[in-house]
């Protein structure tokens, strides 16, 4: 057998080629969507995507770039990945501290390094794929007992610390990304009590942006009364529960009287506020917040504007398409540019009004289908570090998959996600690829016990 055989039997070898052709289909869904809504008839299709000047060629060319990376991440060394995750994390780090001091201003998020020739870098999107790592390889360390309080508080750090300074850099929707990573802790050991303390908190938020602060409060106290009341015997036998549950109750009242209110009104912008409000089918009044107050520019805006205008347009556009879809080049409300930011944070609305209902559940089942994958492939690992990096994976693209396409429909806020492998962008797309070939990477190696 010829030597250059043997070596491309050597570089395919254990390769999930399943997950591979899942994300070549992505991508190519990608460029179409892109291309669907920008497309202008008349001229040389060819050299459109060829001239660099469209956002679909752009993103040709981001591909381009990325299969170069995948195709290096493929022959690369698994070790190389342990050895260099605590490194990779701490430059991850230090370039989105790089983003105060050199960084760019685009859509009001300070989160961008310039690269010249009109190419900016984020971050944050590629920090995910660090943060992985780095969880992986703590995790993964012999020493490390995750049923110990000061190793979860540990696992938190490192997911929470990117997410603290996204937030610094007015990215809040990145931010809410790394939060999918207490999932894979609690795959790998952290207590069910502080994911339901979590959504309890959710749900707390949620109810004090629909119940009047007065209900709220008498609907919790008797809740409390209640608890105190029906947990008598047990009180008897502790003696530390009576206390426990009126620090609870008082927590709760002051959550939603005083620490939701101020974050509403002091940290949020008014857009953030009235659209998280607007999710809930509430208005929000602007008067009350304090940025609102500094800049007069901003209520002019909103003048013009609706601020729930983007989900407004986005909702008509995917209900258009019906059962089946306008058709491919013929829907009116994307290729009429009626959407704003249709080729980044809402490009599904181009997948449901050209392909409709129909569509749009074949294109999610893809995603579904990746997902499922993935988990497979993670409960297949003999390492814990391959095993948690898989995890991350699935936990990261289905946070963006589900918070995008609920973001198009008007069941969650606008916060700025990108839909993986399909919307515009050379840091997504760069960062999804890296994210996902690492895994087939390891996965090639899944006999092999990396640490």
């Amino acid at each position: 057998m010829p030597t250059s055989t043997k070596n491309n039997k050597v570089i395919s070898q254990g390769v999930d080629w399943v997950i591979v052709w899942l994300y070549a289909l992505l991508l190519g869904i990608g460029i179409l969507c892109i291309f669907m809504v920008e497309y202008k008839p008349g001229g040389n299709l060819l050299q459109s995507f060829l001239a660099g000047k469209t956002n679909y060629s752009k993103q040709l060319m981001f591909s381009s770039i990325c299969v170069v990376m995948a195709v290096f991440i493929l022959l690369a060394d698994s070790k190389l990945f342990t050895a260099f995750a605590n490194l990779m994390y701490t430059f991850g780090i230090v370039l989105m501290l790089a983003t105060f001091v050199i960084g760019k201003s685009i859509n009001g998020s300070k989160s961008w390094i310039p690269l010249g020739g009109g190419f900016n870098l984020q971050p944050a999107e590629i920090c995910k794929i660090f943060t992985a790592l780095a969880l992986a390889k703590f995790l993964a360390r012999q020493e490390t007992d995750f049923t110990k309080l000061r190793s979860q508080l540990i696992g938190g750090c490192i997911a929470l610390a990117p997410a603290f300074l996204s937030i610094l850099q007015n990215e809040t929707g990145l931010a809410l990304v790394y939060f999918s990573f207490f999932i894979v802790m609690y795959r790998e050991g952290l207590p069910p009590g502080l994911l339901i303390i979590g959504f309890s908190f959710g749900a707390l938020v949620i109810a004090t942006l629909v119940v009047s602060p007065n209900i709220l409060a008498i609907a919790l106290t008797i809740i409390a009364g209640a608890t105190i009341y029906f947990t008598k015997r047990v009180r008897k036998r502790n003696k530390n529960l009576l206390a426990t549950i009126i620090i609870v109750w008082a927590i709760c009242v002051g959550v939603q009287r005083f620490a939701v209110p101020y974050i509403f009104n002091n940290v949020f912008q008014c857009y953030q506020s009235t659209r998280i409000f607007s999710m809930v089918g509430k208005d929000y009044d602007c008067s009350q917040n304090k940025s609102a107050l500094r800049r007069v520019a901003d209520k002019e805006k909103a003048a013009k504007k609706p601020d729930d205008y983007n989900v407004r347009q986005s909702k008509i556009a995917i209900g258009s398409g019906g059962l089946i879809g306008k058709g491919f080049l013929k829907g009116t409300q994307t290729r009429g540019k009626y959407v704003p930011e249709q080729h980044t944070d809402f490009i599904f609305t181009s997948i449901g009004e050209a392909f409709g209902l129909a569509g749009c559940v074949v294109f999610l089942g893809l995603y579904l289908f990746l997902l499922l994958r993935i988990i497979n492939t993670a409960e297949k690992q003999r390492s814990i570090f391959s095993r948690v990096y898989a995890y991350s994976v699935a936990c990261i693209l289905f946070f963006h998959i589900v918070v995008n396409v609920c973001m198009t429909i008007g069941l969650f806020p606008i916060i700025g996600i990108t839909l993986p492998l399909i919307s515009y962008g050379g840091s997504s797309l760069l960062g999804f690829t890296i994210l996902l070939f690492i895994l087939v990477r390891l996965d090639a190696d899944r006999q092999m016990v990396l640490r």
